[in-house]
């Protein structure tokens, strides 16, 4: 994990990285707003241009027709300018944000976890609300600097009015920002907390969304749903807080936007009556004191989202720039399918040794659903090599000398809550569109009757998580899943635990056809397939305590008789 020292760093180096990658867009932008602002700005100028001229050299169709022009020239730059520079920095605004969201998402992809104490809602949040939020960097600067050349501009014309004018145009802006700079970090901050609670939020929910069918079973979703409106409620305060500063933000800012063009009012108004301005003047300073309110406004707060893009860069940081949970190796594993666990100690794991010889289909009974989940982690590489003691070899070489790509490629270990994606039948089974195996797939999982009900067949649509479907045509898609990757090296973790029995041995002696010759590994402890395998491991309190056929652990072991038996 990145200490609290560093982030604010890596937040500022994203924010620089988007800045550096938009610089183009950003240049165009800046201009065009430039231009945009530079035209609002003047067009009382050239008001007050007109109104002195018509006083100094009298009425002239002549010069009506060219000051009409003149206003014609400058609305027009004005909207041409506003429609195509905010076009631009939008466009770019919105292919930074999807840039950061694609990165995010790929670090949880990665095939190595990051050391990250976040839950998958707010890495959920991140990668959606502070990507966008990070990349409206790209619209404030352009805006920024664009407001600076309205403000530098109208200072510039009053001043060439009188000198005391353009004077209180600059220090007012330069007393306003000191202000209004104070109050953004505290909306900064603000933001931070409350961007980590919606997170929390929204995490929960994830929670909630995933174990709502167990929850429904034993009673405690009620319980559930307390803990979340506790945390919602959290960031609905916290929500609130945000809004009151902001809102005391913006009143301040319109409030001190307003004493300065009245100041700048009154002051050209007394100029005027003591003779010092002409009535032209006092026009432009009027008209200018007006227009100046939005520039001001925009200008007063590019503090506050430079803040609230800092605090969401520095969110996207504790993701993007967190350490992997382990460093992998390099190498492959040797081609064949041999597993070999020696004294492996993790979890409830003390002392687990075995081999599993390349084309065996070997079925390893668990006396604890805890220690099957220990050591699907440790197969699946959730388990850092470094977190365990003893060796975990793969074709002879050893698991924390092999890149992960490439244990992916030669070993598949498929969960028993393999997750199903909305989709269709199809794309489930077979997400690269590569596999040979699909039919294959489908009739040793004995999803052809899912398949059959459909008119659409494979290409049937299936829900986010599988809604759509019962629990055990959910097993039944992702076992079709993991046999139509054909890998080397196959683990199954209770694969039919939700499938009925008749169908669960029909299943099982599918999967021995299919395997037949390669490694294949299944944690369980259906009769069905520790029937079909070719030998039974018995993992109890941590070892391998037997090994045999299954009939004959059956006529041989009363302890594995009883766990065994339906």
């Amino acid at each position: 994990m990145t200490t609290d020292t560093q982030r604010p760093r890596e937040g500022a180096a994203i924010l620089r990285t988007a800045l550096r990658r938009n610089i183009g867009a950003m240049a165009w932008g800046t201009l065009l707003m430039g231009l945009y602002q530079a035209g609002e700005t003047a067009f009382p100028i050239a008001l007050g241009l007109i109104v002195e001229h018509t006083m100094r050299d009298g009425r002239s169709l002549q010069a009506l027709a060219l000051s009409i022009g003149a206003l014609a020239v400058i609305i027009t730059t004005v909207s041409l300018s506003w429609r195509f520079g905010m076009r631009i920095l939008q466009k770019a605004n919105t292919t930074e944000a999807h840039r950061w969201r694609v990165k995010v998402a790929a670090c949880g992809l990665q095939p190595v976890a990051r050391d990250v104490d976040l839950k998958s809602g707010e890495v959920l949040t991140i990668a959606t609300e502070d990507a966008d939020q990070t990349a409206d960097i790209i619209e404030v600067v352009p805006l920024l600097i664009s407001s600076l050349v309205a403000v530098l501009v109208a200072a510039v014309a009053l001043g060439l009015a009188d000198i005391r004018l353009g004077l209180l145009v600059i220090v007012g802006t330069v007393a306003i920002l000191s202000i209004l700079s104070v109050m953004s970090k505290r909306i900064g901050s603000s933001t931070q907390e409350q961007q980590a609670r919606v997170a929390r939020a929204g995490a929960k929910v994830a929670d909630l969304i995933t174990g709502l069918r167990p929850l429904h079973g034993f009673g405690g979703n009620h319980a559930a749903f307390r803990s979340y409106r506790k945390v919602s409620t959290e960031a609905k305060h916290q929500s609130i807080t945000v809004a009151k500063v902001n809102g005391a933000y913006a009143g301040t800012a319109l409030g001190l936007n307003a004493v300065l063009a009245g100041a700048v009012t009154l002051t050209a108004g007394w100029l005027a009556f003591e003779g010092r301005i002409t009535i032209g003047e006092l026009v432009m300073a009027v008209g200018l004191a007006q227009f100046i309110m939005e520039p001001l406004k925009l200008f007063s707060e590019m503090p506050k989202y430079v803040m609230i893009a800092r605090a969401s860069a520095e969110r996207m940081a504790l993701v993007l720039s967190a350490p992997p949970v382990m460093t992998p190796g390099s190498g492959h594993p040797s081609p064949g399918g041999d597993l070999e666990l020696d004294c492996v100690r993790h979890g409830t794991l003390t002392d687990l040794t075995f081999q599993v010889k390349a084309g065996e289909f070997v079925a390893i009974a668990p006396y604890s659903p805890r220690a099957a989940a220990d050591l699907a982690a440790v197969l699946a590489m959730r388990v850092p090599p470094a977190a365990y003691e003893g060796t975990v070899r793969i074709g002879g070489r050893e698991l924390a000398d092999l890149s992960v790509e490439a244990v992916r490629e030669h070993m598949l270990v498929n969960p028993y809550d393999g997750e199903i994606f909305a989709g269709t039948l199809r794309t489930n089974i077979d997400p690269s569109g590569t596999s040979r195996t699909v039919p294959e797939a489908v009739e040793a999982s004995m999803l052809t009757d899912v398949v059959a009900l459909h008119r659409e067949g494979l290409d049937y649509g299936v829900s986010d998580r599988g809604a759509n479907l019962s629990g055990g045509q959910r097993q039944r898609l992702s076992l079709a899943r993991a046999l139509a990757a054909d890998s080397d090296v196959l683990v199954l973790h209770d694969p039919t635990t939700a499938v009925d029995a008749v169908t669960e041995q029909l299943i099982a002696r599918n999967v021995a056809k299919l395997r037949r010759g390669r490694t294949t590994i299944v944690i369980t402890s259906s009769p069905a397939f520790l029937d079909a395998a070719d030998r039974v491991l018995v993992l109890d309190d941590g070892v391998i305590a037997a090994e045999d056929t299954h009939r004959n652990l059956l006529a041989n072991d009363e302890a594995y008789c009883q766990a065994v038996a339906r």
